[in-house]
């Protein structure tokens, strides 16, 4: 027990803080897609991803690194995305093992219709609170937590472009 690292009255109020955000701030974004577009936070994550790609498709693979997602995860929702029309699975031509999601036209108005309410949501929910130079250190801050988390850098966070 001696060699526990107990966190000091500082970091325990950050860290609550910081946990209270990882509860509120998913929960909230996933109500407002499901309630205004009939989605899952991380059903249209994968559809945004989608729509920047190239030809705005991806090898099930990369779109699992993409979406910061295991294989199975992404699977599962591009299975429910199929269904709904706005992803098209097929095999890969030059591996017969892979597989392509494509994102339907369906699944681009789905995206494009989707996306002012979700941004408003982040808007309202971070961004509206801070000011530049908050935002820049929310940055900051998000850039050395990622990078503790993620020291080998696989987690994709780049906005495209």
């Amino acid at each position: 027990m001696s060699d526990t690292r107990w966190l000091s009255d500082h970091e325990q109020r950050a860290w609550r803080k910081l946990a209270a955000l990882m509860a509120v701030v998913p929960a909230a974004l996933d109500a407002q897609l499901q309630r205004d577009a009939g989605l899952t936070m991380f059903g249209y994550w994968v559809l945004a991803m989608l729509s920047e790609a190239p030809g705005h498709q991806l090898r099930m693979s990369h779109l699992a690194q993409q979406s910061n997602a295991s294989a199975s995860r992404v699977s599962h929702v591009v299975s429910r995305l199929e269904k709904q029309g706005y992803v098209a699975r097929r095999k890969a031509e030059d591996d017969a093992r892979g597989s392509i999601a494509e994102l339907t036209d369906a699944g681009m108005a789905k995206v494009v219709a989707s996306a002012p309410g979700h941004v408003e949501q982040v808007r309202s929910l971070i961004m509206d609170g801070l000011d530049e130079d908050q935002v820049r250190s929310l940055d900051e801050l998000c850039s050395a937590l990622l990078a503790q988390v993620d020291p080998g850098g696989t987690l994709s966070v780049a906005p495209p472009g």
